[in-house]
């Protein structure tokens, strides 16, 4: 990100880009730089000074390439970010992650029956296998669904309280959005 620009820049925000042979705009999905993984965790906003991925439907490009970001009009354009372009990958994966939040409502030593994390016993069912974490640094699991209003039995691995939060995340995959008007030239 250019030092000079203060406004936050959004995941999937529509960006001017100039390679130095196009001029093209993009909604990007903004990720993770990290050479040694497989997966990607999405970045809700452009951090300052960290190395970021930039995702995007494009005209494909050779790599090496300069590119420079623009962010608004044709006759108002900031510079937003400049950086390298990298080679076209379909298959590089980028994930949301998601957090589903319950509450204790009895507790027993290690065991508590959890509620408002989902609302049937089918949906309990089906997450079963998701670890649970809570807030102070407790790791469980669900041991059986409890009624037909998504309650749920769990098992931890320490004593947990009762103003404790309980945890787990799930990660979905997502894609850059296509740009309105975006043709192939």
């Amino acid at each position: 990100k250019f030092a000079g620009y203060q406004e936050p820049v959004k995941s999937k925000d529509h960006l001017l880009f100039f390679n130095g042979v196009r001029f093209f705009e993009a909604c990007p999905l903004l990720s993770v730089d990290s050479p040694s993984a497989d997966k990607y965790k999405m970045e809700r906003f452009l951090p300052n000074g960290q190395p970021t991925m930039a995702s995007m439907y494009a005209p494909i490009t050779f790599d090496p390439v300069p590119v420079v970001v623009l962010k608004g009009g044709e006759e108002s354009a900031h510079l937003v970010a400049s950086g390298s372009g990298r080679g076209a990958d379909p298959d590089r994966v980028v994930l949301k992650r998601v957090v589903l939040t319950g509450f204790p409502t009895k507790v027993h030593r290690n065991k508590a029956t959890v509620r408002h994390m989902f609302y049937c016993p089918e949906d309990v069912k089906y997450y079963k296998p998701l670890e649970l974490w809570t807030k102070y640094g407790r790791r469980g699991r669900i041991r059986e669904p409890l009624g037909t209003h998504g309650l749920m039995k769990c098992a931890f691995d320490g004593v947990i309280q009762q103003k404790d939060t309980i945890c787990t995340s799930l990660y979905k995959r997502v894609f850059p959005r296509w740009p309105e008007g975006f043709r192939f030239a």
